[in-house]
């Protein structure tokens, strides 16, 4: 394929793209679908076979590009919510309720239920089977984005936003968004305890340390970071002394950018979890000045940066589809795919949400349908891609082929399920809710 060729279909796609959300907004269709099946389309043209798509001689390269994606991608969650998190108000916290019980109870039983699905069915290494389970358990920031919220609700469109008569941040989609925001943070220690499984001579006292480190010190760590940057940052933007020191006011959105870079090197410089220390870098920046129209802007970039490296990675997906990135699947992984879309995930977020539920008429409250869109929504995606990627940079992980196949076909299978039925429920309960309080 000529170089003329390769950028006409990516100046293409690239438009598909952008048209995408546009004409997908009211048909079972989600743009990841279309651009999906354009990446099989483009894999079966005659393509040089001097480049390799296969994930064991692309692991730096698809560790980077999904990398950059995720954080991107929790950029933009972060700047999206409007909900407010007061860190001193009980009530506050109580509003967020559905996220604590996705992220606490729901995604430590995936893990779990992941595991012994690769354990039993798979015949994986218990440690293999663990690693399998924390690569697939996050809910993706990236992919989900027909099932989250959307643009922050500044003064300047609150009162449109109002006539609607459905607010786009209710809890559904909420509770996705930040459910996907904060569990790419908080899977990584299950992520590090595979791997040291893996590494050999796992004993009582790293036990011990694996808790007190990876799980409470580096998290700790991501949070305070994360804190950190965004007052920081939100303090030079809307407040600074010097009027030209506010970006804000000089309505330049690269901040966005400069922001997430930052917040998330820092974190790693020091040791925290830096996906988590982005996301909380984006919610606290979004408490600057919340009203402002700035954050519209500074999502904007962040949006259209997004979907261009969604736009790469599907279409490279699609495409190492047809060139042998499924060779290694088999009916094993078939079966831990499809239970974990179907089964798995589902049934840990409903007894998540369903035991000793928050009651419906509160904030953060779910009544019985929306627990179930909350419990079957959690789409996996690019941050399954970046796990992997991260554990087989790290450490020798026996039945890489055959994980990168199973992932990658839990990928489609996520993609194909909840792009078809995502609009369709999504609508139906808006209409609900909206009816709800017409009559109320």
């Amino acid at each position: 394929m000529t170089g003329g060729a390769v950028y006409l279909i990516l100046g293409l796609s690239l438009l598909l793209a952008t048209l995408l959300p546009h004409l997908t907004r009211r048909v079972a269709l989600s743009p990841p679908m279309v651009l999906v099946g354009v990446g099989l389309a483009i894999g079966l043209l005659p393509l040089s076979d001097d480049v390799s798509l296969q994930p064991e001689d692309n692991r730096e390269l698809i560790t980077h590009v999904t990398e950059f994606t995720v954080l991107v991608s929790l950029m933009g969650v972060g700047l999206a919510i409007d909900r407010i998190l007061q860190l001193r108000s009980w009530r506050s916290w109580r509003t967020w309720s559905p996220v604590w019980r996705m992220l606490l109870v729901a995604m430590p039983l995936t893990i779990l239920g992941t595991m012994l699905l690769g354990w039993w069915v798979a015949g994986l290494a218990p440690a293999v089977a663990l690693l399998l389970g924390a690569v697939l358990a996050p809910t993706d920031p990236v992919l989900a984005s027909d099932v989250q919220v959307g643009e922050p609700l500044t003064d300047d469109v609150a009162e449109a936003e109002a006539e609607d008569g459905v607010e786009e941040d209710d809890d559904i989609r909420f509770s996705l968004t930040a459910e996907a925001g904060l569990n790419d943070g908080l899977a990584f220690p299950f992520v590090h305890l595979a791997l040291l499984l893996l590494a050999g001579g796992f004993g009582l006292a790293d036990a011990g340390a694996w808790l007190g480190w990876y799980v409470v010190g580096k998290i700790a760590i991501g949070v305070a970071v994360g804190l950190g940057a965004g007052w920081l940052l939100g303090r030079q933007a809307f407040h600074a002394r010097k009027e030209e020191l506010r970006l804000a006011d000089a309505g330049e959105p690269l901040l966005a950018v400069a922001a997430l870079l930052a917040s998330y090197g820092a974190a790693e410089l020091v040791g925290g979890y830096g996906f988590l220390a982005v996301f909380v870098c984006a919610v606290r920046l979004r408490a600057s000045d919340r009203g402002n129209s700035y954050h519209r802007a500074m999502h904007g970039v962040v949006e259209r940066l997004e979907r261009l490296m969604t736009l790469l990675i599907l279409l490279v997906l699609g495409m190492a589809m047809t060139r042998g990135l499924l060779d290694h699947l088999d009916w094993r992984g078939v079966a831990v795919a499809l239970a974990l879309v179907l089964v798995v995930r589902p049934l840990a977020g409903w007894v998540a949400l369903a035991v000793l539920s928050r009651d419906e008429r509160e904030d953060g409250g779910l009544d019985r349908g929306e627990m179930a869109a909350v419990a079957f929504f959690g789409v996996r995606g690019v941050g399954s891609l970046f796990y992997l990627g991260y554990a087989v940079t790290h450490e020798h992980v026996p039945d890489e082929p055959w994980l990168w196949s199973t992932v990658a076909f839990t990928i489609i299978v996520s993609v194909i399920l909840h792009g078809v039925t995502a609009t369709p429920a999504m609508a139906r309960l808006d209409a609900r809710r909206r009816a709800a309080s017409t009559t109320g």
